[in-house]
């Protein structure tokens, strides 16, 4: 079972959006859930400390396959450490079915639900607040920017439009919750919208000098 102290070292140069404190967090609501909904905690614990090991920052090349290439890390570490290959497999797809914006594979165990749930839960709340401002402060986005007819409609923005972090709350963040496997991760979720909610209504009023 790889360690919390071999995880820290394969997540040194991660940024702060998917540092270690980020797998530390899915790890404990990972924790939580299993214990709620009874999955296999070595294949959920290994799953959790590998999901991001690979790739998954703003400005790194293999950014929209991370899943893929921290599936293949995982294998060759489970190998060494003597892992039936059927375990192995078991890690990698929830490894491969993490990730939001891939639906090609979705999660088909109750292990690779429940780390969706986790990693997507840390995208909400106040947690969720930090992690997406400091997103688009690394990609050199605005934290608010209007969004264009064409992007509140397609979700695609007009030319020239930045992704701001009020973009990504509309394309992605508020739909988190109705994309959840597990009962207590939606509750949690519904609970953790409403602070997300209601920071973004406060960002806009004060980008716009109205407070």
């Amino acid at each position: 079972m790889p360690t919390i102290e071999q995880a820290r070292e394969w997540y040194a140069e991660a940024d702060i959006v998917h540092d270690f404190d980020h797998v530390l967090r899915v790890l404990r609501t990972a924790e939580r859930l299993a214990a709620i909904e009874g999955a296999d905690l070595e294949i959920l614990r290994a799953a959790v400390l590998l999901h991001d090991v690979e790739g998954a920052t703003p400005e790194g090349e293999n950014r929209h396959n991370h899943h893929h290439s921290s599936a293949e890390f995982a294998a060759r570490i489970l190998q060494k450490e003597g892992w039936s290959q059927e375990r192995i497999s078991a890690v990698q797809h929830c490894i491969l079915a993490h990730r939001y914006r891939d639906r090609s594979n979705p999660p088909s165990t109750l292990e690779a639900r429940i780390l969706f749930d986790a990693d997507k839960l840390d995208v909400l709340g106040a947690i969720g607040i930090a992690r997406v401002i400091a997103y688009a402060a690394l990609a050199g986005s605005p934290f608010y920017f209007p969004p264009s007819d064409r992007f509140l409609n397609s979700g695609e923005e007009e030319p020239g439009e930045p992704h701001s972090a009020y973009h990504e709350h509309l394309f992605k963040l508020r739909k988190v919750p109705e994309r959840l496997f597990t009962s207590a991760a939606k509750t949690m979720a519904a609970e953790r919208l409403k602070i997300l909610d209601a920071f973004f209504e406060r960002l806009i009023l004060e980008s716009e000098g109205k407070k």
